[in-house]
């Protein structure tokens, strides 16, 4: 059995350090909800979430030196642009190479791109001109000559006349090339990207100043001082393609070829790119801790816990862990923060369902018959573990009802990890105990704990006599006790809608994490950090009162949130993007049906495609948004739903991307209304299932009492601290219900047991405190000592969940060894009823 376990649990391990951290957006919000859904039509139509490439440097040494031409290298790399027959610059191997031959990128914006493509347009526009008019003048020259043969005039007549046609035609063409030149801007050459009137007269605004971008080009010269390339992955890359195509996008910034010149320099950048250095932060340092929280778990195990092999219980927990996270390895399961951060949940749960059986293996006689002890322990006391741990599993299981599918495989990773961790503890916890009930036992490691124990031991008996002297005074006064625990819980559960809930990624996240730094940078220099789009459907978008009405919303909302193409985002909430109305910025564009096709149809591919499909039947409107609060923002978000409401018939359209999946997740996390429903739903989870296992009332609300006065002590605990709640730490209610759950319907069963061996009730509540309650001092113990060490974490959404699960951790072992004694009292009837002296008293 032993070596079983040993080998599942080594195979899990190894299978779990292969688990990549995962920053999917389907763990935020559901796939039947209307953001995600038009979130995946935005991808399949334009591409995935943008990753950034922030070229910082004076614009027109961006784009009127050689470094236009690397930004046109370094654009056709990332995007996979390589001719068949000609090596990827770098070589074989190279990032570029590497694009060419897995071809993960959709589309690529840029200034080199775009200005390449505007001249390759011009340049084939005017080749397809000078085709036609050479077409047309050979025709009227042509005609000429037919038109004097019929006349009867000479040969050589015939010759002029037609050669003076050809030359009207031609004089006609000239005429109308240098109006459209001068209504372009186009001089009198043809134009190509070195020349750099042409690229100046394309980029710069002279009315807004000599080096003012246009504003119409915001998406890609935010203003002079920046320019933007975006790369859109293709949608549904698995993450570790993902992942590796960020990697590739950092490499090719930094290949010599594309080095730029002139102080100009490149930051990659963008939300995406931060959630995957987050993901990977988190997994890092969370593991990193949990070495060292085990580490910790085990000192304190050594010594709070008086029996032979102190450290079998943290073996068990550490095997069900392992297992755990194998299975998910094998299931394809993602790394979410969520499933990290079930780690050490489950070792505190672990350790105390294997302290629980090896102390009842104890009190049947540990060192004389092991086997023996064993089934007389998994007669008496197993009954009472497994309803602990059903409770325990039912309370976590609310967690499956959140609309959130990341905080609802937090739950199912929890029901799963108890499950497994109450199978080993009854298992492999019999197997070792059978197997090695002295091996261990006289080692160095019992012995220093043994000593530990003993020199705490003086100091525990000098407490003993105050605290029998409070303990009598709490048991005569139980309808005093249990009023001052419901009025600190209640004052609980009112403060808790005022916890501040921290979703703002600057004070979340480390400082010193490359990723932040860099999306501040980018908002630094262009004022926006990411993108929030409008999904548009419909039959027919090219109809004039859909154009209109677009344009409309989008400049309804600009106006509304402080920005105008004068003095750019600055201050303004919301900003410019590429969307489908700046194609149309003059109405008479739009007028018809006809002209909208007609324009569109002259657009190169290259730039229509990012904002309405070839179809025409979706289109995207783009917003420029701040990194600023997930609140915030979705209240920015909120409003920007309601105004759709003035669509045209016929006409859907629905907020998309990760930003307000994001700000989506994080609102069903903080809602206070959300936090109270799922307590409430949990205690009556709870409350059945004791009712189902029990079938009596009285033996359900005794251990439900304290359980319930925990959710509001914990609240009020937080709040007079001053720890705020994070998307991470926000679900953490029901580990007060479970974890109080488990210590209270533990001790209250033990009560039960020593008063049906007929202990007078007091007797049988220290007969209780003196076993089952010290296990579950030793296991409450450990479990704090472990999620202590998380609260000296330097990334601050970590520090603040150890914080807030040593409270919940604190409070539940605490508030249940204090308020269940009057409870049990309370029930017996008999309040002031005195214990006969008895041996041992």
């Amino acid at each position: 059995m032993l070596a079983a376990v040993a080998l599942l649990a080594a195979i899990g391990a190894i299978l779990g350090l292969r688990l990549e951290p995962s920053a999917a957006t389907d763990t935020l919000v559901g796939r039947g909800s209307a953001t995600f859904k038009a979130t995946e039509r935005y991808r399949e139509s334009f591409g995935d979430h943008a990753i950034i490439i922030l070229v910082r440097g004076d614009l027109e040494r961006i784009v009127l030196s050689s470094n236009l031409g690397r930004l046109i290298g370094l654009e056709g790399c990332i995007g996979g642009n390589k001719p068949p027959d000609q090596a990827a610059p770098g070589g074989p191997g190279s990032p570029c190479d590497r694009f060419a031959r897995t071809k993960p990128v959709k589309v690529v914006y840029g200034p080199g791109t775009f200005i390449n493509s505007s001249v390759a347009e011009i340049q084939d526009q005017l080749r397809g001109r000078v085709q036609a008019a050479e077409v047309k003048a050979g025709r009227a020259e042509q005609a000429a000559r037919e038109l004097a043969a019929q006349r009867g005039r000479p040969a050589t007549e015939q010759k002029r006349l037609g050669e003076a046609a050809r030359r009207l035609q031609e004089q006609a063409f000239t005429r109308d090339l240098l109006e459209l030149s001068l209504r372009y801007g186009l001089g009198t050459k043809v134009p190509r990207v070195d020349d750099v009137d042409f690229v100046s007269r394309l980029v710069f605004d002279p009315s807004r100043g000599p080096t003012t971008p246009k504003a119409r080009f915001a998406y890609l010269f935010p203003n002079e001082r920046s320019a933007v390339i975006q790369v859109r992955l293709k949608p549904g890359l698995p993450d570790t393609e993902r992942a590796e195509a960020v990697a590739l996008v950092r490499t090719a910034v930094r290949m010599k070829e594309w080095r730029p010149r002139d102080g100009v320099r490149y930051t990659v950048t963008g939300v995406p790119v931060l959630a995957e250095d987050l993901a990977d932060s988190l997994a890092d340092s969370i593991l990193t801790l949990l070495v060292i929280a085990l580490l910790v778990m085990a000192a304190v195990l050594a010594v709070v816990f008086g029996s032979r092999l102190r450290l079998l219980p943290l073996a068990v927990a550490l095997a069900a862990v392992a297992m755990l996270f194998g299975a998910m390895s094998l299931a394809g399961a993602p790394l979410t923060m969520a499933s990290i951060a079930v780690l050490p949940v489950l070792l505190g749960l672990g350790v105390d369902y294997a302290i629980q059986y090896q102390v009842r293996v104890g009190e049947a006689g540990f060192g004389t018959d092991p086997a023996a002890a064993a089934m007389q322990a998994a007669r008496a006391g197993l009954p009472t573990i497994a309803t602990a741990g059903l409770a325990t599993v039912v309370g976590f299981g609310v967690l499956l009802l959140s609309p959130v599918p990341m905080v609802r495989g937090f739950g199912l990773l929890l029901v799963a990890g108890v499950a497994l961790a109450f199978v080993l503890a009854l298992s492999a916890g019999t197997a070792a105990l059978v197997a090695a009930p002295r091996a261990l036992g006289g080692g160095v490691l019992a012995r220093s704990g043994r000593g530990a124990t003993e020199l705490l031991a003086g100091p525990a008996r000098s407490l003993r006599r105050p605290a029998r002297g409070l303990g009598r005074r709490i048991l005569d006064r139980p309808l005093l006790v249990l009023a001052v625990g419901f009025t600190l819980a209640a004052s609980g559960w009112i403060v808790d809608s005022r916890t501040e809930v921290v979703s703002d990624l600057n004070e979340l996240v480390p400082q010193d994490l490359p990723a932040l730094r860099d999306l501040n940078v980018l908002q630094d220099a262009t004022d926006v950090a990411g993108e929030v789009d409008v999904v548009v459907e419909g039959d027919d978008l090219t109809q004039p009162r859909v154009i209109a009405w677009m344009r409309g919303y989008q400049s309804g909302l600009l106006k509304r949130y402080g920005y105008s193409a004068q003095s750019g985002c600055g201050q303004a909430a919301l900003c410019s993007a590429l969307s489908l109305p700046d194609l149309f910025r003059n109405p008479r564009t739009a007028a018809r049906r006809a002209d909208v096709r007609a324009l569109l149809d002259q657009v190169p591919p290259y730039f229509s495609q990012a904002v309405i499909t070839p179809d025409r039947r979706t289109a995207n409107l783009a917003f420029g948004i701040k990194l600023d609060s997930l609140s915030r923002q979705r209240e920015i978000m909120e409003d920007m739903r309601a105004r759709l409401a003035s669509r045209p018939p016929g006409v859907r359209a629905e907020l998309a991307g990760l930003p307000v999946l994001a700000a989506e997740a994080n609102a069903a996390l903080s809602s206070p209304l959300r936090r109270l429903g799922t307590l409430a739903a949990g205690l009556l989870a709870v409350a059945l299932a004791l009712l189902l296992v029990y079938r009596r009332w009285q033996r359900v609300w005794v251990p439900l009492v304290p359980i319930v006065f925990a959710t509001g002590w914990s609240a009020l605990v937080l709040f007079v601290l001053g720890v705020p709640l994070n998307p991470l730490s926000a679900a953490l209610g029901t580990l007060v219900i479970a974890i109080s759950t488990e210590f209270s319907v533990l001790l209250s069963a033990r009560f039960r047991e020593e008063r049906e061996a007929g202990h007078a009730p007091r007797e049988a509540l220290r007969r209780t405190y003196r076993s089952t309650g010290a296990a579950v001092l030793a296991s409450g113990v450990t479990a704090i000592a472990g999620f202590a060490v998380l609260a000296f974490s330097d990334v601050q959404m970590l520090k603040d969940f150890g914080l807030v699960t040593v409270v919940d951790l604190s409070v539940s072992l605490l508030g249940v060894l204090a308020v269940l004694p009057s409870v049990l009292m309370l029930a017996e009837g008999r309040p002031g009823a005195r214990p006969p002296v008895s041996a041992g008293s």
